[in-house]
């Protein structure tokens, strides 16, 4: 699998047609649910499901690609090569773990070079129980105005505005604004919607479906940039509970050698966030017992990040701006959230094969 550098792909297309035929190769069945719109170049678009292992499997490990959409140029390699290699699929069966491929969850970000769904809205962020109150982001409110501004690049008065905040707050509270999630402005940057999205529906449909028997499920879900270039975070994706976390560690943090952060102590890259996908594990399979990670690897400097995420969004909210301003945007937005070298593939590769194998062995032991 650490070789297997040809399983990334430079569209949603190739992507897709990479996992179906890793898939097919695997003689595996794929599962499609239909994205209502199509992608960039007219292409249909899809959350495709390949479950590896018998459908009463007691222990399930989940591995995602796409949660924000343009991060599925990472964990599609990932899925890929996890299927084309016979010992990892041996490893899993060996120890009685079923192995669930969720590809695209957000295929309409993935195709259209977005972190968000068609809605606007961050996936990550999706996961509330919408027939009560949401969440309210205040710091976002006072921010929103500046993140945004009537032109790009931002103007000296903005970029000022823009520092003093920082100087005053620091730069993890501008990060924890920003990120965290809101529920106000639904043009604005990691807005969370007031409904259940497209994806959130698909994502839910696929846990019930094959989530329902399981006595033990992983979730494995892969992100992009956060963090050093080529490192893979491995951030509890649970709840706030001792024993939960506790058990993560054992799984995951190789003896101190790959260890588990978590936004709960402030250990993590991540600001705490709400709205977060893997709730619906507890929704959808109450019966199981739910460990998780968010493999999350790094590409560029934050600030760099968040300045590409917030030229993006201004873009799609001036449509008058040139071709050649916006294919500048679209091409600093995919470099923040995916490093076309082999080297970071590698390591990619090396990094989740060793996560994932991690998963298998917890699942199937004792503790």
């Amino acid at each position: 699998m650490i070789d297997s550098i040809q399983a990334f792909s430079n569209s949603y297309v190739e992507a897709r047609e990479k996992f179906l035929r890793a898939a097919a190769a695997a003689n595996l069945a794929v599962e499609s649910h239909i994205h209502p719109l199509t992608g960039r170049d007219g292409e249909a678009l899809a959350l495709d499901v390949v479950r590896d292992g018998p459908i009463n499997a007691a222990h399930l490990l989940i591995v995602s690609s796409a949660c924000h959409g343009v991060e599925g140029y990472c964990g599609t390699g990932v899925q890929v090569a996890a299927l084309g290699d016979a010992q990892w699929r041996k490893t899993a069966s060996d120890a009685g773990v079923a192995v669930l491929y969720l590809h695209a969850l957000n295929p309409y970000g993935f195709s259209h070079w977005r972190r968000v769904t068609h809605e606007n809205v961050d996936l990550n962020r999706n996961f509330h129980d919408f027939s009560q109150p949401l969440p309210v982001n205040a710091a976002y409110r006072e921010i929103q105005h500046l993140l945004l501004p009537v032109t790009w690049p931002p103007s000296a008065e903005n970029v000022s505005a823009t520092e003093r905040f920082i100087a005053e707050r620091g730069y993890a509270a501008y990060q924890a604004a920003i990120t965290g999630g809101q529920h106000e402005f639904p043009q604005g940057l990691f807005f969370g919607g007031t409904s259940t999205t497209w994806s959130n529906l698909a994502v839910r449909k696929a846990l019930k479906q094959h989530g329902a028997t399981a006595k033990r499920i992983a979730w494995i879900d892969l992100h992009t940039g956060l963090g050093p270039s080529g490192h893979g975070e491995r951030i509890y994706a649970g709840l706030n509970d001792p024993a939960t976390l506790e058990r993560a560690r054992r799984w995951w943090s190789g003896g101190g050698t790959t260890p588990i952060t978590s936004t709960y102590d402030g250990s993590s890259t991540s600001a705490p966030l709400t709205g977060l996908m893997w709730f619906s594990v507890h929704d959808e399979c109450p019966q199981a017992e739910y460990t998780g990670i968010a493999m999350e690897y790094g590409t560029l400097p934050l600030t760099d990040v968040l300045q590409a995420l917030r030229a993006e969004q201004w873009l799609q909210l001036h449509p008058e701006a040139s071709q050649t301003q916006r294919d500048a945007i679209k091409r600093q937005f995919l470099a923040a959230f995916y490093t076309d070298t082999d080297q970071w593939k590698l390591a990619i590769l090396r990094q989740a094969e060793n996560a994932m194998t991690q998963a298998v062995a917890g699942l199937s032991s004792n503790q």
